[in-house]
């Protein structure tokens, strides 16, 4: 059987580090709550050695995503870049026993692996403290063309356009999935990350993406304005908005169609880590595995709720059995 993917999410490679805080902590440390927080080499090992009992798994955003893929059935790639370090490996290992491809061979030279210290409240807000390290490398050829060919989706984190070579890795991308009729997603990421970027960000939205992925506040700090004008710009921009509203539920726009979709809780919320992310991947194993937007987003909206429910961003619970059993 040739090789072929339902997805290739292109993102940040990350080991996430899991551990538990109070709000002390974080302002004893200065570290922004519910932020993703950039961070040296120095400064994430003081913050290392600080914790207790934390947790080590391959992370970022785009590989959470991935995973999600996998766990509810599908099939998945990651492209990133790791270096060839113990970090490196922990990655490479734990993403190929989660059942994603990931067929990049870690870099010789340049910067550590990346990681990320994720400290949980009590409240259930996460603030992430990221060395980007390898990260920061990422170059265009870090995507392989014959993954993207065998892939329905491409899909990028928003992060990944901090890079320095973010707007090449984007144009790329495009450029690879236009030759080979490969539809791409964008999740923004972050509201900040929309607003530093946000018109070479607008065009790219506008000129390649079928499917975006944003929270309310990433909307309309890309479109700079309230929730509802940045709502109708990008449904009139992309084949499919989807935008997520925590408790709320989320909205999907597909042309002149509107669904609303209820949040789906999974218990008590313990932890927000890769809720986007896990929503993400709902709503991509269902378009390319034969659902239409609604029952997407409701799949994603099941994913999300199991992922808040227990601290990390990997589904703990049987995601697919779940799915079958609502007849999704």
């Amino acid at each position: 059987m040739p090789f072929s993917l339902d997805v290739l999410t292109v993102g940040n490679a990350i080991v996430d580090i899991f551990a538990r805080c109070d709000d002390a902590f974080l302002a004893d440390r200065d570290i922004g709550k519910g932020m993703m927080n950039l961070v040296d080499a120095d400064r994430s090992a003081s913050l290392y050695a600080d914790i207790a009992d934390g947790r080590e798994i391959s992370g970022g955003s785009a590989a959470n995503t991935a995973v999600g893929i996998v766990a509810l059935g599908g099939r998945a790639g990651f492209a990133g870049r790791v270096h060839d370090d113990v970090l490196g490996h922990s990655f490479i290992r734990d993403i190929a026993a989660a059942g994603v491809h990931f067929g990049a061979p870690p870099q010789q030279d340049g910067s550590p692996t990346a990681s990320s210290i994720i400290l949980v409240t009590p409240d259930a807000s996460r603030s992430m403290n990221t060395y980007l390290g390898a990260c920061i490398e990422f170059q265009p050829g870090d995507i392989r063309e014959d993954e993207v060919a065998a892939s329905k989706v491409i899909y990028l984190e928003g992060y990944l356009f901090d890079a320095p070579a973010g707007p090449d890795i984007f144009a790329h991308a495009a450029a690879l999935a236009a030759r080979h009729d490969v539809q791409v997603s964008l999740s923004l990421s972050d509201p900040w990350c929309a607003e530093r970027h946000r018109e070479a960000l607008g065009r790219f939205v506008h000129d390649h993406v079928d499917i975006l992925f944003a929270n309310e506040d990433e909307a309309a700090s890309l479109c700079d304005s309230d929730i509802a004008g940045a709502t109708e710009t990008l449904c009139r921009q992309v084949g499919e908005a989807v935008i997520t509203r925590g408790e709320n539920g989320a909205f999907v726009g597909s042309g002149n169609v509107r669904h609303e979709c209820a949040a789906q809780p999974f218990g008590g919320v313990e932890d927000t880590t890769g809720a986007g992310d896990l929503f993400a991947a709902g709503y991509l194993f269902g378009r390319t595995n034969g659902r239409d937007p609604m029952a997407s987003g409701q799949i994603a909206s099941l994913a999300a709720g199991e992922v808040i429910s227990h601290i990390g961003a990997r589904p703990q619970a049987d995601v697919a059995a779940m799915i079958a059993a609502k007849e999704l």
